[in-house]
């Protein structure tokens, strides 16, 4: 069974960066679509940035040009590296892997999650 766990989160001033890391353990793939969720304060848990196995990456039109996904497949670990944070960035960000059945996107089914980090931005 596929595990994740992710690391890097943390307390940031408003125009700094952060990178998240997120590993991958148990049952994984390398054909594999991952991504990206993120849940703010009283919100839904929303699509961030997703990386398929020839890595295509999708962003948020909310974090396009300042997030970049990528992966390093021989470390099984997954990365985000947040630039430019704003406030409205403030969430708990969700590793996932996603489901391919319709491709690999943000509207694609999430099928696992992992616990969490907190990523909190001060202005």
């Amino acid at each position: 069974q596929l595990q994740l766990a992710e690391s890097g989160g943390g307390s940031v001033q408003a125009g700094g960066s952060l990178r998240l890391s997120c590993r991958a353990s148990g049952y994984t793939s390398s054909s594999a679509c991952m991504g990206w969720f993120r849940r703010g304060l009283g919100a839904e848990r929303v699509g961030v940035a997703t990386i398929d196995s020839d890595g295509t990456t999708r962003y948020a039109s909310s974090v396009k040009g300042r997030f970049t996904i990528s992966s390093d497949n021989a470390k099984n670990t997954l990365y985000l590296q947040m630039n430019s944070l704003t406030r409205e960035d403030t969430a708990m960000y969700y590793c996932v892997a996603l489901s391919r059945i319709s491709g690999c996107s943000l509207r694609s089914r999430v099928v696992t999650w992992g616990q969490g980090t907190q990523v909190t931005v001060s202005s």
